[in-house]
This record gives structure tokens, sequence and C-alpha cells, in this order.
């Protein structure tokens, strides 16, 4: 029997998952760490626990339960019976965060897949790279994973115990509530310590423990970085281009590294869920630009913290389209999610592609600064249709194309 915590939110990902719970594949979340991968694992045996199931729990930072892993599943299965967990033909559900601990976890995987059917497995890992590299194809068909992100702005509000109904019409007064709420979410972020967290000065606290305990330091021993200095300003600089197009050249010759190994370190922080490079949308028009790439960060706190030292006094236009960047990702997938620009300067923010039609989407930090040019343009040449301006402020006219954030 698992221990669960008194406090578990509900994570909007969960409806996802739980259809999987009572099947045979394993389950494995990804996610970077502190974005309540564990908190995750736990309402799921919660829900497993309240059908009458047997679940354990194994954290492998635990040396030792890691150890006994690392011996293969005879070990494993051993240490089950120690702990009177025996095995029956009734379903033993195991939970087991960070996965990316064990030497082999493929095969130990794999075993348990093909011959312990009694056994489910549900794994986090917090290294993208990490399970990757020690995944091997031979696990093709036995699981099913999920990204898991920092909170949605709608989490944030469950977190808060904000109550919104979706489906009324909101007063001035609740869209005034949202407004500041929104605010918030841009200045601080969502890793969900930092939202439970009243105080500002706590919370600027805890997110420079995240960047110096877990984003600098698993960075540096999985790439095995010599110059700490200069991966440490690289991290600074990518903060301030957060929404911008980038320039690997130019970015090598800032921080004074090799494009080769700032390319590396790139693909590090994107495979550890810091930033994303978004592809720019195309369909091989002649005039569309479709190699260089936008970066963005998935938390605008960590961002915030990284390129200005402090949280933003007042929302600022790049931090404002890096959350709704977030936003899009977290709710309709982080494959989705792609920029546009034409050689003659036209420019849309994203295009969300779902069931092949794409929908540009356009950030201005007010509507009355709205301009539908490109996404008009944008609209004709692929008979898209649709578009979209989200904004924050300032007086909202039409509530079809232009919406709030919480709309989207």
């Amino acid at each position: 029997m698992i221990k669960i915590p008194e406090i578990l939110y509900k994570r909007i990902i969960i409806d996802k998952i739980a259809p999987y719970l009572f099947t045979d594949d394993i389950i494995v979340l990804h996610g970077a760490r502190q974005v309540g991968k564990t908190h995750i694992l736990y309402y799921l045996a919660k829900i497993v626990q309240e059908k009458g199931e047997s679940a354990h729990f194994i954290d492998l930072e635990d040396s030792r339960l890691k150890e006994i892993l690392d011996d293969g599943v005879e070990s494993f299965l051993s240490y089950l019976k120690e702990e009177g967990l025996a095995i029956s033909p009734k379903k033993l559900f195991v939970f087991i965060d960070e996965i990316q601990y064990l030497e082999n976890p493929s095969s130990f995987l794999k075993i348990i897949a093909d011959h312990h059917k009694e056994i489910k497995l549900i794994v986090s890992g917090s290294s993208s790279f990490n399970i990757k590299s020690k995944f091997k194809d031979s696990l093709v068909g036995r699981t099913v994973n999920f990204d898991i992100f920092n909170l949605s702005f709608d989490e944030l509000l469950l977190f808060k115990d904000f109550f919104v109904d979706w489906g009324e019409i909101h007063t001035s007064k609740k869209i005034s509530e949202l407004i500041s709420h929104y605010e918030e979410y841009v200045r601080y972020g969502g890793y969900p310590k930092i939202v439970l967290t009243p105080d500002t000065e706590k919370k600027s606290a805890y997110l420079n423990q995240i960047i110096d305990t877990y984003i600098k330091k698993d960075i540096r021993d999985l790439a095995e970085i010599k110059e700490i200095d200069k991966f440490n300003r690289l991290l600074e600089v990518l903060a301030s281009q957060s929404g911008q197009l980038l320039n690997v050249t130019e970015l090598a010759n800032t921080v004074n590294l090799s494009k080769i190994t700032v390319e590396k370190y790139l693909f590090l922080l994107e495979e550890t869920y810091i930033i994303k490079l978004v592809r720019p949308y195309s369909e091989n028009k002649r005039k569309e630009l479709f190699k260089t790439p936008k970066i963005f960060f998935f938390d605008t706190g960590l961002m915030s913290i990284l390129w200005l030292k402090e949280f933003p006094k007042e929302t600022l236009g790049n931090i404002f389209e890096t959350s709704i960047f977030s936003e899009l990702i977290k709710k309709h997938g982080i494959s989705k999610v792609y920029f546009w620009r034409t050689t003659d300067k036209r420019e849309i923010d994203f295009i969300l592609k779902e069931k092949n039609i794409p929908l540009p989407i356009e950030t201005k930090l007010n509507f009355s600064n709205v301009d539908t040019s490109a996404m008009k343009y944008f609209s004709r040449e692929y008979a898209s249709g649709d578009y979209k301006t989200v904004a924050l402020y300032g007086e909202n006219k039409d509530r079809t194309m232009t919406v709030y954030p919480w709309e989207l």
C-alpha cells in the first residue's frame, strides 16, 4: 500500500493517462525535473488503490533500490516478496520514479512486459535524452509515452482554488481577475512549487535552486561540460532570445564556443525539456523561409530569472509570447506548433496545425495593437479561413477572431 500525500491536484493529463492503467502497456512519463511527475504518479496510485488494487512505489534516487533493480528482474521479484507483495494472478501496480538511473532500464522493462504481465509498471524519467539513450527498439509496442510539462494556466487556477465555469459568459470583474492571474502566470511561470509559494523572494530562491541544482548540474553531467561559465552564459543569452529566430553561428560567437558545441548543448537543452526549437511552417512556397527555427523556453519564470536575474515588474511582450507558446503545446501537443515567415517580412507568431488545417495565431499585449494583415494573407494562401489574435489588455471588441489567452 502506497502512502498517498494528503493534498493531490488532478493534472489535466491524468485523463489521458488513466485509460492505459489497466492495459498491458508500460506507462512512461517524460519531463523536466520539478514539473510534477512524482505528484502524477501518486495520483495514479490513488486511482489504482481506490479500485482495490495492490500498489508499490520505488524511488530510484534511493541507491539501495537502484542496486536491487540493476541486479535484474529476479532480484526485483525477491524484493517485492520481502516487502510482502506476493505475486499472484491479480495485478501488482509498481510505480518507479526516475527510471533513467537504472544501468539498463530497457532490458528490465522488456522482461517485465514479456514475462510478468501480473506486474503493471508506471515509470517516470527526468531526462528524455537519458531515457532515449538507454531505451532500445526492443521496447517498441510495449510502452505508452506522455510528455509532462509545468502547469498550464487552467492548472494554475486549480492549484489556487480559483473556480471558473468556462461555459459561461464572464463578467468584467471575472475577466479582471483572470487577467491578474495570467499576469502572475507570465511573471512567475508554472513550476508547481513556484505557483504554490506566495512569497516572491521565495519563488525566486526556489527557481534559482532549480536552475543550479537540476538544469546546470544535470546537463553539465550529461554533456560532461568543462567550460561551465560559457555554458551558463549560453543559458542566459538563450533566455533573452526566447521567441526569436535562432542564429547558431551568431550565438556561438557571442558565448565564445564552437558551433558544433553550441548545437550539442541546444540538443541537450531540448531533450531535458528546458527549451524547444520551433520549426517554420512551410508548404514549399518560394517566398517562405523554412530552415531557421525559433527558440522558446517552456517556462517563463525560468526564462525571466536566467535573463533578467529577477521577475519583471510588468508583462513584457516576449515573455507573454513565450507563455502563449507554452499554453499551445500543453493544450495541443509539442509537434503541432509552428511559426511562419516569408522573405518579404510577413510573419505570424504561431501556426497551430491540427487535423491538417493550419490556424494562424498572433500575440499582442493589447487588443488595440491587433494587425491582421499577415494572417488574412496566410488564410487566403492556404484557404485556412480562421485566424486568432490573442491579447491580454484593452477592450476586446471582436470576440471571434480576438481572444484572451485562456480562450485559445
